[in-house]
């Protein structure tokens, strides 16, 4: 009875992790939008029709329709910001944060491209921010990250363009030394 007691457990867990692998397995991936060859076809007319059973070129074929969410994406960037917040001299906090960019839909290549020159010009926003005491105190204060958005905003245009509609926070962290 001792020896067969771990091979039951091992079994068990076994079990249950296969279990729970696929049950929380992830989701197939959402189709290409630019693969036309897969998400045409014909209908009875001989108009093409899309994937979503609308014909092509009808507002409400994907993309084009009145639906704000359809025109724009969001172009995360690859690596987060790191600041030093310094006190006297010393570094006395860490601030990390990641920023995402909402443009309009298939400028995120435009995007990448620049993203050197706009992780420099953010840096520099993000520095004078913390000069400035933005991260000091309650620096989550909705009053506080409105002007660090629109600070960023103001880069991001100046490095790429109008196409830039919104700063997105996504994640912020201060670590005090």
């Amino acid at each position: 009875m001792g020896k067969l007691l771990p091979v039951i457990i091992a079994l068990v867990g076994l079990a249950i992790g296969g279990g729970a692998g696929f049950l929380l397995k992830p989701a197939p991936p959402p189709p290409d939008p630019t693969d036309h060859s897969a998400s045409q076809g014909q209908a009875e007319d001989g108009s093409h029709m899309m994937a979503d059973g609308h014909a092509a070129g009808t507002p409400s074929a994907a993309g084009h329709g009145d639906d704000p969410a359809d025109s724009s994406e969001y172009v995360k960037l690859s690596n987060q910001f790191v600041v030093p917040v310094v006190h006297g001299g010393r570094v006395g906090a860490l601030v990390v944060m990641s920023i995402s960019l909402e443009t309009p839909t298939g400028s995120s290549e435009f995007v990448f491209e620049r993203e050197p020159r706009l992780r420099d010009a953010f840096l520099q926003v993000l520095f004078d921010h913390a000069n400035a005491g933005g991260f000091d105190g309650a620096f989550t204060e909705s009053g506080n990250l409105t002007l660090l958005r629109r600070a960023l905003l103001e880069a991001s245009q100046s490095v790429l363009g109008p196409i830039v509609s919104d700063i997105l926070i996504t994640d912020l962290v201060r670590q005090d030394a």
